[in-house]
């Protein structure tokens, strides 16, 4: 990932952080991906393995930061490498955020089940929503991987196009 260092062992933290984000990039996205499908498919066992999941994701927060942290105060890092360990800071936070909303949408799934309100629920728009998500984070973890700012600037703007597609559910729930 980064270029190389006279410390092998600070290129090893470097490697590491960037290495557990996108660990748990895939576990966030698989936990969405389930979430999505647990919903649309009124599945109550994918919702419970969902929930399961929540705790890891926290753990990787916790000890991904504790190493960004550990970075900070023993490296100094500067310039590229600063804004490295920031980014990955930053991105843990929101790839945790994506973990809750995960864990909301399990929990939904299992209190629409209780209530047997499904009913009357368009899957069709939330499955493409989901599936929209679930690709954007995909390709925003494929972006740090590769450090490619151009395919990250397109991310950017798609994740535009899905805001645009959840306010208009969201329209159609409330006159619904």
């Amino acid at each position: 990932m980064p270029d190389k260092h006279l410390s092998s062992q600070f290129d090893n933290d470097l490697n590491s952080i960037c290495g557990k984000l996108l660990e748990m990039g895939g576990v966030v996205e698989s936990q969405v991906a389930m979430a999505v499908r647990a919903f649309a498919n009124l599945d109550g066992d994918l919702a419970d393995q969902v929930m399961a999941r929540e705790r890891e994701v926290n753990d990787f927060e916790i000890e991904i930061d504790s190493i960004c942290t550990e970075i900070i105060a023993r490296r100094q890092p500067i310039a590229r490498d600063l804004r490295l360990v920031m980014a990955v800071s930053k991105a843990i936070t929101n790839l945790e955020r994506a973990g809750d909303e995960a864990d909301r949408i399990a929990r939904r799934t299992k209190h629409i089940l209780e209530d047997s309100a499904s009913h009357g629920i368009n899957v069709a728009e939330i499955r493409l929503s989901g599936q929209m998500a679930v690709s954007l984070l995909r390709r925003s973890l494929d972006c740090f991987a590769r450090l490619d700012i151009k395919s990250a600037v397109e991310v950017v703007y798609d994740d535009k196009e899905i805001d645009d597609e959840f306010r208009a559910f969201v329209r159609k729930l409330v006159s619904y």
